[in-house]
């Protein structure tokens, strides 16, 4: 399972995920909605993401029959999930031969090996990091669930979601999927037709990363080796007995 192989294959799947929007809303959403008003005669009731050359991709039928607040946890699944595989992608490349950098420890006088091994490093040298990294990724949920969720009806929680009432993780009607309201940077458009571009370009960077970000993990499993060892252009420096857990 060479990189480039893998790579070549994922680009050319990146444009298939498209998951879809149901139910119409009506305009008075529309600034709330970053310019999107749901259109039942499209696909996706034209939320972002369905592009050529496959469009409206959707083999498994989960876009059919879903009422507008399912679709719309599809997509914020899609594109949470993206967002960490993009950040993964990342961390898993630089951490690893030729680059080596670590924020927790000093990576250059030791190659630790695939960066799916690294968490064994991080709890022996920095073992706090666990407990802090929960701590941070429970805030930062926390902060996502009180944008974008309903606080269910103390008499339906728990309930199916044919009954009445507001149920447990039915989205806000004003809550772009994704939309959290972090943008330290201030690159959010205005412009309604911007935005769509901007968010497809992030919902396809994401499939992407997703796809990418399993292959190397498989690539890893395999035969033990970093990615750039595998593609020839880093040297191999890994000593597998070094590690403070053994498998």
């Amino acid at each position: 399972m060479k990189l480039f192989a893998a790579l070549s294959l994922l680009v050319g799947s990146a444009n298939a995920f498209a998951p879809s929007l149901n139910a119409a809303t009506g305009t008075a959403l529309k600034d709330t909605l970053n310019g999107w008003v749901p259109d039942e005669s499209q696909f996706a009731f034209g939320l972002p993401g369905s592009l050529d050359p496959v469009p409206e991709f959707d083999p498994l039928g989960f876009a059919e029959n879903c009422d507008l607040n399912q679709i719309k946890k599809y997509r914020e699944a899609e594109i949470q999930h993206g967002r960490v595989a993009m950040l993964a992608v990342i961390g898993m490349l630089v951490t690893e031969e030729p680059i080596e950098f670590h924020p927790l420890f000093e990576a250059t006088n030791k190659d630790i090996g695939p960066a799916i091994r690294h968490l064994d490093e991080v709890r022996a040298v920095s073992p706090f990091f666990f407990e802090v990294l929960g701590l941070v990724i429970g805030s930062l949920e926390l902060n996502r669930a009180l944008q974008g969720w309903k606080a269910p009806d103390s008499g339906t929680a728990g309930r199916l979601s044919s009954d009445e009432g507001t149920m447990f993780q039915d989205l806000k009607d004003d809550y772009y999927p994704g939309d959290v309201g972090f943008d330290p940077l201030g690159i959010k458009p205005e412009d309604a037709e911007e935005f769509a571009e901007m968010h497809t370009k992030e919902l396809q960077h994401g499939r992407l990363a997703m796809l990418g970000i399993a292959g190397i993990v498989a690539q890893e499993l395999v035969n033990g080796k970093e990615i750039f060892v595998n593609m020839g252009v880093a040297a191999d420096r890994f000593d597998p007995s070094l590690l403070p857990v053994q498998f």
